[in-house]
C-alpha cells in the first residue's frame, strides 16, 4: 500500500525509521529489533540508505527481507549519492519485482570527509530529478521526500529552500517527512511556509528522543545543525547518568507528540536509532500501544 493511501485513510499514522546495517550480523540483529516492533502495528517502517558498496547491498537485502518475511509496509531510502542512473534503475527494478511500493527520494549527504555534495558522473544532482525519474519509469511507486523544519543546512535562504522543496513536490512527491526537531514551533512554522508556497501534500513530523549525552552532542554536531532547546538542555544537565537522560528524552518526545496530535499532525515518524525500547516507552506513555494508527 502506498504511504499516501495510509495517510489519507487515517487521522494520524505512526512509523519507525532504522539506519542501514554494516555487517551481516548487525543486519540480523536489526531485523530482530524490527520484529519486536511489529506488535505495535506501525503504519510503515523505513530503512535509510547506505550509499557505499556492501552497506548499500545490505540495505537492499534488508528491505526485501522485511517485505517478504513480515506484514509490514516498508519504505526504502534512495539517494543520488554514489549511484548512476542505471544503478538506480536496477535497484528500483529489484524493488518492483519484490512488490516494494514506496521509496524516500533524497539527494543524500556529502560523503565522509567532504562538506559538499558532488554529483556522480551519470547520476542525478538533485532529489527533484530522482523523483521525476521514478515517477516516469516506475509510476506505481509511492514517493516521499524530506523537509527541514529548522532549515536546510546548505540553503540559509528560507524562501529559496521552499522553492527547492516545491520542485520535488511538483516532480511527483506524494508526501513530506521532516528531519528531526525538538521545538514544535519550528514544525508549525515549516507547515505554514509550505502552505504559502503552494505545497499541499501531507507532512509527517520526524521525532527522535535523546537517549544519552553522547547522542545529544552528536545531534548538535550534525551538518543538519539540530537545535537543542535550552529547556531540554537544562533538564538533561540535571540528569545523573544516561539512564536519567533517556527518561528526560522520552518524556520530552512524548510531550512533543501529544501536542502534535492535538494540532492534527498527519503522522509521526520515529527515528529509532535501531533500538525498540525508547519507542515502546513513548507508545506506552501515549496510550497507543498495539495500535497502528488512530482512525478517522
Amino acid at each position: 500500500m502506498h504511504i499516501r493511501e495510509i495517510i489519507d485513510n487515517h487521522k494520524i499514522s505512526f512509523s519507525f525509521e532504522f539506519f542501514p546495517p554494516k555487517t551481516e550480523k548487525s543486519s540480523e540483529a536489526l531485523f530482530q529489533n524490527i520484529i519486536e516492533l511489529v506488535n505495535l502495528k506501525p503504519a510503515y517502517v523505513s530503512v535509510t540508505y547506505g550509499a557505499g558498496g556492501s552497506t548499500r547491498d545490505l540495505t537492499h537485502d534488508l528491505i526485501v527481507k522485511i517485505q517478504n518475511q513480515t506484514n509490514l509496509t516498508v519504505v526504502s531510502h534512495l539517494t543520488c549519492v554514489g549511484s548512476t542512473v542505471e544503478e538506480i534503475h536496477s535497484i528500483l527494478t529489484r524493488y518492483s519485482e519484490n512488490r516494494i511500493e514506496n521509496i524516500m527520494a533524497l539527494r543524500g549527504d556529502p560523503p565522509a570527509g567532504s562538506n559538499r555534495f558532488i554529483k556522480t558522473e551519470g547520476g542525478f544532482e538533485y532529489a527533484s530529478e530522482l523523483v521525476e525519474y521514478v515517477k516516469k519509469h516506475f509510476p506505481s511507486m509511492g514517493i516521499g521526500v524530506a523537509g527541514y523544519p529548522e532549515g536546510h543546512p546548505e540553503t540559509p535562504n528560507r524562501i529559496k529552500e521552499m522553492d527547492n522543496l516545491k520542485r520535488k513536490v511538483d516532480a511527483g512527491a506524494d508526501y513530506i517527512c521532516t528531519q528531526l526537531f525538538f521545538d514544535n514551533n519550528d514544525f508549525y512554522d515549516f507547515c505554514e511556509r509550505c502552505d504559502i508556497a503552494g505545497i499541499k501534500i501531507p507532512i509527517i513530523a520526524g521525532i527522535m528522543p535523546v537517549t544519552s549525552i553522547k547522542g545529544m552532542n552528536r545531534m548538535a554536531e550534525l551538518a543538519l545543525g539540530t537545535k537543542i532547546p535550552a529547556k531540554l538542555q537544562r533538564a538533561i544537565a540535571r540528569a545523573e547518568d544516561d539512564s536519567y537522560v533517556e527518561r528526560v528524552g522520552i518524556h520530552w518526545a512524548t510531550q512533543q507528540v501529544h501536542e502534535l496530535i492535538d494540532n492534527n499532525v498527519k503522522g509521526i515518524h520515529f527515528y529509532t536509532l535501531n533500538q525498540s525500547r525508547a519507542t515502546r516507552d513513548i507508545y506506552t506513555s501515549l496510550g497507543i500501544s498495539n495500535s497502528m494508527s488512530l482512525n478517522r
